[in-house]
């Protein structure tokens, strides 16, 4: 907002060029409505696939505004601005919702997983990882002193793990289990106050997570590949589900990982650093990232089992290393590039965590018992199942923005615009939401300043991306 705005009290315009012509000309604007054409539909089927979880009218009703008041922008991680920005006069039917209400809410769970599936289609990479909700007391379920990746050192927090499944057309979480520290399970009293059932049994991360591969792949989940970072990468019973099955993996491991090597020698991961020649590193990109191609030097060793490889990951810019072991199935037929973009896929978990805390409050919430975190945190999923499949399916539909091949060349004059983005979306909601925008935005307004803000991020992603070809020389 410029001075005169903040003084005159009026609404901010989007920057103009040079040339004093709005960046949002009428093209683009028709461009960004064209691409929001499919979320009204998406949002009438998701609704009709939770539907039948809900045995009563009000009770789906109340899910459908707690899932509205999740994807509207600006509300606190609680039931009363949810309630207020659903159109609600008090919180109490939300907050019923998540503590009394009966309901199933692995039928809704169960749902979403169908959903995002259905539109991202099969063949893709199942992704499990772990993230934390930082707490002060000691009555939520789950709570305790625990690393968690949020602060990155132990803190009081809630960690539950996720599966997220990622295709080329985009990703979404389709799973989610609170872990429970084992100090909790000698205080039957305290998990009764939680809201554990008496049959809660202790689980570690890595059983989590083979829990959700199990249920995802009994529901007919196609994956073609699993992966996930060290402490999944860890548990021999994960990684035998997924060979049992047929399908391929790349989970990170510890340098101390034991292998046999295909000469028959013993060894640890990191031994194997010695045995590569000074011409045996690949330089391969993991994926593309934000700020260009995430390539690293790359080192892979044939082991024992003809199925399994070790690969060795060396930073361009630090010499960090990272080790993966490789599991290829028999049937599938794939390079040293395919086993890079697999173990690469895993960040997409990292985007989900990101996005759906910022954009519909995985981490804001304030109930206590597990049930009511459960049904919380599955809304949640729904809520970003909803905005991920609408930008999956509108960036399949656009024209990529411009992206320099070396680090030598000149900005052109017009970058393009970047594909729709999840937090972008959200942007644009009252545009898609009028009932809950009571005439606050303008929608031509709104177009205007998402066309901008996307042109401004393509111009800014191409001067990343020829800044990394620099690096990478």
């Amino acid at each position: 907002m410029t001075r005169h705005d903040q003084e005159t009290g009026r609404p901010a315009r989007p920057p103009r060029d040079h040339h004093g012509a709005i960046h949002a000309e009428c093209g683009a604007a028709h461009t960004a409505s064209a691409e929001l054409s499919g979320f009204e539909a998406h949002l009438a089927e998701l609704s009709g696939l939770i539907a039948p979880c809900f045995s009563r009218r009000d009770l789906r009703s109340n899910a459908s505004a707690y899932i509205l008041g999740l994807l509207c922008p600006g509300t606190a991680g609680n039931c009363w601005s949810r309630a207020q920005a659903a159109g609600h006069s008090r919180p109490h039917r939300l907050q019923h919702l998540l503590s009394g209400a009966v309901w199933d809410e692995d039928e809704v769970r169960d749902a979403v997983r169908s959903f995002v599936a259905c539109h991202l289609g099969e063949g893709g990479v199942l992704i499990f990882d772990e993230t934390g909700d930082l707490k002060k007391g000691t009555a939520t379920a789950g709570a305790g002193r625990q690393y968690t990746g949020t602060a990155g050192r132990i803190e009081n927090a809630v960690v539950a793990v996720y599966a997220t499944y990622a295709t080329p057309l985009g990703h979404a979480l389709i799973d989610r289990e609170l872990h429970v520290q084992k100090e909790w399970f000698a205080d039957p009293e305290r998990m009764a106050k939680a809201g554990f059932e008496p049959d809660h049994a202790f689980a570690t991360k890595p059983q989590l997570a083979k829990t959700q591969a199990e249920r995802a792949l009994e529901a007919g989940l196609a994956p073609a590949w699993a992966t996930g970072d060290e402490v999944y990468g860890r548990s021999s019973e994960l990684r035998a589900l997924f060979e049992a099955r047929g399908i391929g993996y790349v989970f990170a491991v510890g340098c101390d990982f034991q292998l046999t090597t295909s000469g028959h020698r013993k060894m640890r991961a990191d031994q194997a650093l010695h045995l590569v020649e000074p011409h045996g590193w690949n330089r391969r990109s993991a994926g593309a990232g934000s700020k260009g191609p995430r390539h690293y030097d790359w080192a892979r060793f044939a082991t024992a089992s003809h199925r399994h490889q070790l690969l060795i990951r060396r930073s361009i810019s630090t010499g960090e290393l990272a080790y993966y072991l490789a599991f290829v199935p028999d049937h599938y037929v794939c390079s040293l590039t395919d086993l890079v973009k697999a173990a690469g896929a895993r960040w997409a978990v990292e985007d989900d965590f990101q996005d759906a805390k910022q954009a519909v409050g995985l981490d804001g919430t304030q109930v206590r018992a597990y049930r009511a975190w459960k049904r919380h945190v599955t809304l949640v999923m729904a809520a970003y199942a909803l905005l991920a499949v609408t930008a999956a399916k509108a960036r399949a539909a656009h024209p990529a923005p411009v992206l320099p091949e070396n680090d030598e060349q000149h900005a052109p004059e017009d970058c393009g615009m970047i594909a729709l983005t999840v937090p972008e979306l959200q942007r644009l909601l009252p545009v898609l939401l009028p009932e809950h925008n009571h005439g606050r935005t303008d929608r031509s307004v709104c177009l205007a300043w998402s066309t901008w803000r996307r042109r401004h991020q393509a111009r800014a992603r191409w001067h990343h991306y020829r800044r990394r070809y620099a690096l990478i020389a």
